[in-house]
């Protein structure tokens, strides 16, 4: 491997100390350029379709999450801000005697919430408002009716894709207890995208449950018959918490592209024991499908060299999925953070030249981009403007996260998002 050989001295090389996986990482702390947890809002309030998240931070905040979900202002958005103004820095008022006013008059307004989450950030960490303690007083007064939760999606705690981990970990200790077998898929997709996955493991004889339901009362039950996939590789605290619950991790390639979708289904088919022939029979023609999408852009990639900065933990198995599916070769592969535990069929899957790197040093990233001068650099939205500029061709991190890409319905189009930037400096070359 001679990527290394560029590393400055000064910056941490180690393996990734799993099981199956001595792939060495490069670990660098630095300068960051990623979105805060608050982000997962933006998805999260639609999925959860009776739920309220209740920002409690600045008027920062606020202008982050109306400019981010494009909700109109005459619109009755499923989220809020609860803005933190000078009286209460200065200690003029009672942040939680305020915070009790807010959710009292929140839920008279709007009786039809049966779950507020209280959403912690920068601002509300600097004053150290402790709103789990809120959220267990308010649930005091306001459950059954209304659950009330909290969790922190401060960017000094968080990055962008872990405000759902986060959110989702608060769920777990409210789940109900389950003595049965059941799989339980962990981690919010489109509604369209996890029917499909539920209907398929359906049709291998698989009853399975989704983490988080679309209703407050129809959350999974979970227990020592709990066996469950990750949807999201970034979902590392609710899957400790899940385990502590008694359930199972099923070890699994994540689902992008055809090949990561059958190992995804495959792995909870022989947790299950579902015949063989049966699991060829269900997923055969959806499979079909997807190679023959993603093979209509695989002229358009293959060959090509891209490089992943750190934005939001999904860069190993898009890398794995456009190395393996599309042809193209990773240079450098950067992630937030690598749960090596939850990534190890995907990093083995990696090419050996592939540069891995866990957190960020922004300048020095950059640096190695210059170098190695990638056809295509997928970053985040402050990255991608200055990189264009330099003659680089980028694509933005965060529509990968916003768009409908896991399964085999959505390979050919998550191939195309990808290509479709190439396309784009092709029809523009002067």
């Amino acid at each position: 491997m001679n990527a290394p050989a560029r590393v400055a001295p000064g910056i941490a090389m180690a393996t990734s100390g799993s099981a199956g996986c001595d792939r060495p990482i490069l670990r660098e702390r630095g300068q960051r350029e990623v979105f805060c947890g608050l982000t997962g809002i933006v998805w999260l309030h639609r999925k959860i379709q009776d739920a309220f998240f209740l920002v409690v931070g600045s008027r920062t905040c606020a202008h982050l999450l109306q400019s981010a979900a494009g909700v109109m202002i005459f619109a009755e958005p499923r989220f809020g801000t609860a803005i933190i103004d000078e009286r209460d820095l200065a200690g003029l008022a009672d942040c939680n005697d305020e915070l009790d006013r807010v959710v009292a008059e929140l839920l008279a307004r709007r009786p039809d919430i049966r779950m507020l989450f209280l959403v912690g950030s920068c601002p509300s960490e600097v004053i150290k408002l402790d709103l789990r303690k809120a959220a267990e007083r308010l649930n005091a007064t306001h459950h059954p009716a209304t659950r009330v939760l909290a969790y922190s999606g401060s960017g000094i705690e968080t990055t962008f894709t872990e405000g759902e981990d986060a959110c989702l970990a608060s769920l777990v200790p409210t789940l109900p207890d389950s003595k049965g077998e059941r799989l339980l898929l962990v981690g919010a997709l489109p509604d369209v995208v996890e029917d499909q996955f539920v209907r398929m493991f359906a049709e291998m004889g698989i009853a399975a449950d989704v983490l988080p339901a679309r209703r407050a009362g129809a959350q999974p039950a979970v227990g020592p018959g709990t066996r469950y996939l990750l949807l999201q590789p970034f979902l590392t605290e609710t899957a400790q918490r899940l385990e502590a619950r008694g359930a199972r991790h099923i070890p699994a390639l994540f689902p992008f592209g055809a090949v990561g979708t059958r190992g995804f289904l495959a792995a909870a088919a022989e947790v299950f024991g579902v015949p063989r022939d049966r699991f060829e029979a269900v997923i055969a023609a959806p499979e079909r499908r997807a190679r023959e999408a993603v093979a209509r852009y695989r002229e358009a990639l293959a060959g090509r060299t891209i490089t992943f900065l750190p934005d939001s933990q999904l860069e190993p198995p898009l890398a794995r999925f456009l190395s393996e599916e599309c042809g193209m070769e990773p240079i450098e592969v950067g992630s937030p953070y690598i749960h090596a535990r939850h990534l190890a069929l995907e990093l083995d899957r990696l090419p050996a030249t592939v540069l891995l790197s866990e957190g960020q040093d922004v300048d020095r990233q950059l640096d190695r981009v210059r170098e190695t001068r990638p056809d295509l650099t997928v970053c985040g939205l402050g990255l991608a403007n200055p990189l264009e500029a330099e003659g680089l061709r980028t694509k933005w991190a965060i529509e990968l996260v916003f768009s409908p890409v896991h399964g085999f319905e959505q390979a050919g189009d998550l191939a195309e998002l990808f290509a479709r930037p190439l396309r784009r400096a092709e029809r523009l070359a002067v």
